[in-house]
């Protein structure tokens, strides 16, 4: 287990940035948006005050009238558009994913530490660099020599996070692929190293990992999470199985925190839900069953105070924020005891 004395090892950065003063009201009073964030207001205050929904990016045009008030480019929304998410009652965190490809300039991350409200945490992906046990260059795959580098992730990402975005920090997210088909998939050597590093790694921060198949869905996989108090993303994906089945092995109850990923529906395809789903903005293929799983795992977090976590992609029925309003929705009918 890692040292839970260990000492604070990151200092903020000295231009840690202020809040934005005097920005008019948004949305603007009586408009559509606002209406409909009024209704969301009241919705809000019967959801349990330890879960946080949110989308794992914002910058998509197809959410204006649903997150934004106003036309506006993917990139504009990118850089500016935090502030404005964060109006929707509904949407009190969001994921980073841009992190997974490349190291965030500490200016972004300063930019968006000034758009959001206190208390607003972000959850980072991190890096294929640390995360993805081979490298695809010249037409085919070779060995990652940083994976689950220790060093690599720290100076990569938790240092400057840390330095310029500490307020807002939620859990990490490590995000990791089975090995090559071509490779054995015993997962033996992964967990063993996956428990090396979360050893190193400093035990300030929270950490949530993230399996993309079933190969390592054990009971030796839980005790290591378990022995470093790190949480296990119940995700929805191609070749994960429900988020339910995932909790058979590990039951919420269990989990320092919760955090849920809705991404794509299992046996889908990425660029094929995107071509089909896009530009965001209907619900195009709701899933009941997943609806369940998820709804049942937030009660279950809930019972025990546990913060939650709960991220949606565009992919996973074809609107994010609009699954997260009927998630909300429904999660109110349901302890109130409506009708379906």
């Amino acid at each position: 287990m890692r040292d839970r004395h260990q000492l604070t090892l990151f200092e903020p950065d000295s231009s840690s940035p202020t809040k934005r003063a005097g920005t008019a009201a948004w949305p603007s009073p009586g408009s559509a948006l606002e209406q409909r964030y009024e209704r969301f207001r009241v919705l809000a205050a019967s959801l349990p005050a330890t879960l946080r929904m949110g989308t794992s990016s914002w910058s998509f045009p197809g959410w204006q009238g649903i997150v934004y008030a106003r036309k506006r480019s993917a990139s504009m929304l990118a850089k500016e558009g935090l502030h404005e998410y964060s109006q929707h009652p509904l949407l009190r965190t969001v994921g980073i994913d841009r992190s997974y490809y490349s190291p965030v300039p500490a200016d972004d991350l300063l930019r968006y530490a000034e758009q959001l409200p206190e208390g607003f945490p972000c959850c980072a992906k991190a890096p294929a660099a640390v995360t993805a046990p081979t490298l695809q260059g010249m037409g085919r795959h070779s060995a990652n020599p940083d994976f689950l580098s220790a060093s690599r992730f720290i100076t990569d990402m938790v240092e400057p996070f840390a330095r310029s975005f500490r307020r807002h920090l939620g859990p990490f997210i490590l995000q990791f692929s089975p090995p090559p088909r071509s490779q054995s998939t015993d997962p033996t050597a992964f967990i063993e190293n996956l428990d090396r590093f979360l050893e190193q790694v400093p035990c300030e921060f929270s950490y949530a990992i993230e399996i993309r198949d079933r190969w390592a869905l054990c009971g030796t996989y839980r005790d290591v999470l378990h022995r470093h108090q790190c949480g296990h993303v119940y995700n929805y994906w191609s070749a994960m199985p429900l988020p339910a089945a995932q909790a058979n092995t590990i039951p919420p109850e269990s989990q320092p925190f919760v955090m849920v990923r809705l991404l794509l529906r299992p046996g889908a395809w990425y660029e094929e839900q995107r071509q089909v789903f896009a530009p965001f903005d209907k619900l195009v293929e709701p899933d009941v069953a997943m609806r369940r799983d998820v709804l049942d795992i937030i009660r279950r977090a809930a019972t025990g105070s546990r913060q939650t976590y709960l991220l949606v992609n565009n992919k996973a029925e074809g609107s994010a924020p609009l699954t997260i309003e009927a998630l909300a929705e429904r999660y109110v009918a349901d302890q109130a005891g409506s009708p379906t």
